[in-house]
């Protein structure tokens, strides 16, 4: 759950990268366009610049928040270590899949991405709407890792430029396995009763609307390509607890609405062989909550945490490998709370 601050910090959307280092970027550009919209794609291989493009339309997205997460390096998995696997570890891994992890550009994405590199997928599609971030990422997960990564610059309020995009990472992969839906903001310390009417509707838009818009679009090519696949969707506690001490009663209400659309979308797609899951984090010690404003709030968030500590931006990497591969495959439907037993109190 991305819990946050005294001065409403804006944020976030979406990413993707191959087998030889490799980065590409989509980009919208910035000059505002009502007609022939267009994704900027440019790809960089081995110092070769390529440009493409794919039609659509632009919209502008949240802005960087302060602060800087841990960095890690992602390590992959050597393919000669596959066949000394046993059976159930075997079903931990996922060669040759291809992934998509929306507002990856940092953070708990940017982390869960790298985790899926390091299992055996093939290719990652970054997407995130802050083009210097997503553009870092996808180059450093290509670097550290020799896979196939595409970043999109997209905004997940826009169906029909996700649709797009989603469209233009089958075509360039061949194939559709798995969806991180991790974009979303969070309004903080915001009373209810002077919530700014476009503030609230917005962040509903990008949380809840904007989860929906990404899993149709991803699910939409799974049913085409008929093979199923894994959704997961990033929730928060905040779907089944009120947060303490800040207000948030907005980002509560789209979390839980993402809780509820992750079970309805389970028990419609199952029959095509598409499972949904949610990760539903508590308070994580990542770039969002590394501000002085919120100095005073996490010392009482600790307080109330059982394991008296913050979750890692780390801590949801195993999970979401777990909920992506085989080892769930009899799963659909759960929303997996992974908050240091916050919500036991």
């Amino acid at each position: 759950m991305f819990a946050r601050s005294a001065l409403r910090v804006s944020q976030r959307a979406v990413r993707t990268a191959a087998f030889t280092p490799m980065t590409a970027r989509a980009t919208f550009t910035s000059a505002a366009k009502k007609c022939s919209p267009e994704v900027p794609v440019v790809s960089y291989h081995q110092g070769e610049r390529v440009e493409s493009a794919i039609p659509y339309d632009n919209k502008a997205g949240p802005v960087n928040p302060e602060g800087q997460d841990e960095v890690k390096v992602a390590i992959p998995l050597k393919p000669e270590v596959y066949s000394q696997l046993t059976p159930t570890l075997t079903k931990f891994t996922l060669p040759g899949k291809v992934a998509v992890v929306t507002g990856a550009g940092r953070g708990l994405g940017f982390n869960m991405a790298q985790a899926l590199a390091e299992v055996g997928v093939r290719g990652i599609a970054i997407m995130d709407v802050q083009q210097e971030l997503g553009d870092k990422a996808a180059r450093e997960l290509s670097e550290q890792t020799g896979i196939d990564v595409r970043f999109y610059r997209v905004d997940v309020r826009d169906g029909g430029a996700m649709g797009q995009t989603v469209q233009d990472v089958v075509d360039h992969y061949g194939q559709l396995d798995i969806l991180i839906n991790a974009a979303g903001i969070a309004d903080s310390n915001m009373k209810a009763e002077t919530y700014d009417h476009e503030k609230f509707r917005r962040l509903l838009d990008i949380n809840i609307t904007g989860s929906f818009f990404t899993a149709q679009a991803v699910a939409q090519q799974m049913i085409k390509l008929g093979k199923g696949g894994s959704i997961i969707n990033i929730a928060s506690m905040s779907g089944t607890i009120v947060n303490y001490p800040q207000e948030q009663s907005c980002y509560n209400a789209s979390k839980a609405a993402v809780i509820q659309l992750t079970r309805s979308l389970a028990a419609e797609w199952a029959r095509h062989n598409i499972r949904v899951n949610s990760i539903s984090p508590g308070y994580m010690d990542t770039a969002l909550n590394r501000v002085p404003a919120l100095e005073a709030q996490k010392r009482i968030w600790v307080d109330h945490t059982p394991q008296k500590r913050l979750g890692a931006v780390d801590d949801l990497n195993n999970l979401a490998v777990y909920l992506a591969s085989d080892g769930s495959a009899f799963m659909t439907g759960n929303n997996c709370i992974i908050d240091g037993g916050y919500t036991l109190w």
